[in-house]
């Protein structure tokens, strides 16, 4: 494994990480709820009144960010290597884990080992343990 060093951007990593970690701070401060994706968008599908219109911001600065940031610098191109029905599939997948696991990646990975949750660290070992072995069994047995 070689480090593509013109990429390699620690500095821009670690604010990334501080603003994920402060906006989840703020959130769950002033709003008194964890910020997981797959929660707050889960709580579209069945709303509750008076329940909608933070959910409705969340999504719509989740979508915008990217755009804003468009404004101001170029957004890095995305390089996807797979076709539409493994994108599918992945994300017919990634949602049932969502539900079974009783969150995302960003309700347990974030959230939940920052607050010491017992069930988010073995949910985000199990997120990894899966990753681990998915890009294993994808590049290394079926080939890649």
């Amino acid at each position: 494994m070689t480090i593509d060093w013109n990429s390699f951007t620690p500095w821009a990593a670690l604010a990334g990480g501080v603003i994920i970690g402060l906006a989840a701070t703020l959130f769950i401060l002033f709003n008194g709820r964890i910020a997981g994706i797959s929660g707050v968008l889960g709580g579209l599908l069945a709303p509750v009144r008076g329940d909608i219109a933070w959910r409705v911001a969340f999504i719509v600065g989740l979508l915008g960010a990217p755009l804003m940031y468009a404004l101001f610098a170029e957004l890095p191109r995305p390089r996807i290597d797979a076709g539409y029905a493994g994108l599918i599939a992945a994300g017919l997948l990634v949602g049932i884990g969502t539900r079974y696991g009783s969150g995302c990646t960003s309700g347990h990975g974030v959230c939940g080992i920052s607050r010491f949750s017992p069930r988010s660290l073995v949910a985000t070992a199990a997120f990894m343990l899966a990753g681990f072995v998915t890009v294993f069994v994808a590049r290394h047995l079926i080939g890649g």
